[in-house]
């Protein structure tokens, strides 16, 4: 075993500073030159907001509409009227059964009969009105929660909502591509904004173009039909029953399928959309400006009218959009009135002169 190792001092050596660098020596300034004093250029600011660079009221997407509230006491005030009503047409149902039975068997047993046929298609009608509304609000869910997706920018959200969005359009074929091309690039994708758009391009942009096709041919058909009908009320009526079977048509395109509740509903929304984003008085001052610039001049009066009534057949297509639609317009552009005004008014030229004057 060795020895333990003894301690020992060790001498440092001191080390040497270094020398300091010899000083330049400074040399006197030259004197300042005189020169001339030059202006200040002036700096001209924009100003923040410049009014000629907005877009039309008309052609600007509008904000999405509120939510609405639903007032727990019309619900509750709806429900018992129908269960009144419910009741007292089972009264009279059975009060004639039972007078049918006082006067001839065979009479009562056809009216039981008759009954059961009627109450069992009842229920299988409002089993489907249910799965219309039921349809109506997956799709208003879904299209919250992809705008809540693309705000908080949430990858797993946004994947449920790409999901979600694919089953509700599987039976479109129009879509089959881009469901194909979806299921390919998700896994690339990792913001969740990014996805949602992916999934909107790529899954609703056949869909959009579809829908415009949709409300310009209605826009073309309200436009003919108007400028030839003799009454303002024909009119009137035929304007209602295009954008009915439009919005019906939109809704079935994008998934909704509603049935006759689903519809009446759908189509208080619309109106509601267009009254709260201010569209309506909008579309008409847009209307007003392109008569006044020389739509008038150009076509016929009758023509021009039509043209006005297929604009806001036009105007009504693109609320129900809005709607119906599953995503909001992100990744792609809403469309708005001067997608149609122009297609509308060639259409109009087309036909005034196939027109016998």
């Amino acid at each position: 075993m060795k020895p333990p190792r003894q301690p020992a001092a060790f001498r440092i050596a001191p080390q040497a500073k270094p020398e300091p660098a010899p000083q330049e020596e400074k040399r006197p300034a030259a004197p300042r030159q005189p020169r001339a004093a030059r202006p200040e250029a002036a700096i001209v600011v924009p100003a923040e907001i410049d009014v000629f660079d907005e877009p039309d009221a008309a052609l600007a997407e509008p904000p999405p509409a509120a939510p609405r509230k639903r007032s727990a006491l019309g619900s509750i005030f709806l429900g018992a009227f129908g269960l009144l009503v419910s009741l007292a047409l089972g009264l009279w149902v059975d009060g004639l059964i039972r007078e049918l039975f006082s006067r001839s068997d065979w009479l009562g047993w056809l009216a039981a009969g008759v009954a059961t046929v009627a109450a069992l298609s009842l229920l299988v009608i409002l089993a489907r009105e249910l799965v219309g509304l039921a349809r109506l609000a997956s799709v208003e869910k879904l299209r919250e929660a992809g705008r809540d997706a693309i705000e908080r920018d949430d990858a797993r959200a946004a994947r449920k909502v790409a999901a979600e969005l694919a089953a509700l359009v599987s039976r479109r074929p129009e879509t089959a591509a881009g469901r194909r091309a979806l299921k390919e690039l998700a896994g690339d994708v990792i913001d969740g904004a990014d996805l949602v758009r992916l999934a909107e391009a790529e899954l609703l942009g056949p869909l959009d173009r579809r829908a415009q096709a949709l409300i310009l041919d209605a826009a073309k058909r309200v436009s003919v039909v108007t400028a030839v009908s003799p009454r303002a009320l024909v009119d009137i009526a035929y304007v209602l029953y295009e954008a009915a079977k439009l919005i019906r048509r939109l809704a079935e395109l994008y998934g909704g399928r509603p049935g006759a509740l689903g519809f009446v509903r759908l189509f208080r929304d619309v109106l509601a959309h267009l009254a709260v984003t201010g569209a309506v008085a909008a579309g008409d001052e847009f209307v007003h400006q392109l008569v006044g610039q020389g739509l008038a001049a150009r076509l016929s009066a009758k023509l021009g009218e039509g043209v006005v009534n297929g604009m806001m057949t036009a105007r009504i297509g693109v609320a129900a959009m809005d709607i119906v639609r599953p995503l909001p317009f992100s990744a792609l552009k809403r469309p708005g009135m001067g997608d149609f005004v122009a297609a509308l008014t060639a259409f109009a030229r087309r036909k005034g002169k196939e027109s016998p004057s």
